[in-house]
């Protein structure tokens, strides 16, 4: 038995790293990097930075289809940074904000040869951490001693990868009574992922028949729609119907799942929101911060619904991307419940991108 660190918990060290601009020491593929967030760059660590070499920097390929930069890696472009670029220039390539205001950024050199590697990882970090997919890599010799030396997390690649790519187990934390005015009797469970990750909730209305198809509900967590009763999106009514209709029926189960602005947080989300401002719509606005469509992982309510020994359910969901995502993970949604609530004029556009760009059922 070891005291130190597995890579889970290097990982969560990493991500934490991440946020507070502190690089962080990638290794792979007989090569190694220090890496650092651009959202979390200040000029005096970039400073410190250069002293090691030249500097790259790592965009997915949709932050740089907006930048008209070469996405040569298929789904990311390396960047060159010119030798007199600062803080300031690399957050204006990460950040969509002034893209209008000043649309001409480059020229832009991307770069082609080498392995990408260490870059994909670099930007599935940033992602982790709830960041702007933006991250700035310079190659060193001897990645364990400038880790050592510098008191940084070092990571492995082929250890990385993979845990990046897989969906942490959760298990129970508790379980308690909560009364609710929509549905009365309740129970809330809190699961907990092992990574560090956020939480995620269970609410159980009544006492529902495992053996029968059960009336679930994954919502995804909205703080500006279900806490402040955001005119821009849907989420609280349906929040709040499907909450009620369960409640009608006498049992059901809703996921409180923390997958913020589908899934990239709700510091991006409110960027996401801004450049809506602009006059992009919800999908557009993703693409151009780097994100896809929907970054959320839906293995999360499969594997809960599994813990609380659901099997078959009726989902509660206008998004058939929901129904197939169960299906995938083994559970049989033996009905599609049409939840179409919280229709207003300020989100029209909103509702009519989903349908048309994402496959909603409106």
């Amino acid at each position: 038995m070891s005291l130190g660190p597995s890579i889970v918990e290097r990982l969560a060290r990493a991500r934490g790293d991440l946020r507070m601009g502190v690089p962080v020491v990638l290794v792979g593929a007989g090569a190694g990097a220090l890496v650092v967030a651009v959202e979390a760059l200040g000029p005096e660590r970039l400073a410190d930075l250069r002293g090691f070499g030249r500097l790259e920097l790592a965009l997915t390929a949709r932050r740089a289809e907006t930048l008209k930069a070469r996405a040569y890696d298929g789904d990311l472009a390396r960047v060159a940074v010119p030798a007199e670029a600062g803080a300031d220039w690399l957050r204006a390539l990460a950040d969509p904000a002034d893209d209008l205001r000043v649309p001409l950024k480059g020229p832009l050199r991307a770069l082609r040869d080498g392995d990408a590697g260490l870059h994909r990882t670099a930007l599935g970090l940033a992602k982790s951490a709830r960041l702007l997919p933006a991250a700035l890599l310079v190659a060193v010799d001897h990645p364990l001693t400038v880790a050592l030396d510098n008191g940084l997390t070092l990571l492995r690649l082929d250890e990385v990868a993979p845990e990046l790519a897989r969906m942490s187990p959760l298990d129970e934390v508790v379980a308690a009574r909560l009364p609710m005015a929509a549905a009365g009797a309740g129970r809330l469970h809190v699961f907990r992922p092992e990574d560090g990750g956020d939480e995620h909730c269970a609410i159980e209305v009544g006492a529902p028949d495992r053996a029968l198809p059960v009336l679930v509900r994954l919502h995804s967590a909205c703080f500006t729609g279900d806490v402040l009763g955001s005119l821009k999106c849907d989420c609280g009514p349906q929040l709040r119907a499907a909450l009620a209709q369960m409640g009608a029926e006498g049992a059901g189960v809703l996921l409180y799942l923390n997958q913020e602005g589908r899934g990239i947080g709700l510091a991006n989300k409110m960027r996401a929101y801004s450049l809506q401002d602009q006059g992009f719509d919800t999908v557009e606005a993703n693409h151009r911060l780097g994100f896809e469509d929907d970054e959320r992982d839906f293995r999360i309510g499969a594997a809960i619904l599994r813990k609380m020994g659901i099997a078959r359910v009726r989902l509660l969901t206008n998004n058939p991307r929901k129904v197939a995502m169960l299906e995938a993970c083994g559970l049989t949604v033996v009905e599609r419940v049409p939840l179409a609530v919280g229709h207003t004029p300020e989100n029209a556009a909103y509702l009519a991108t989903k349908a048309a760009k994402s496959g909603h059922l409106l």
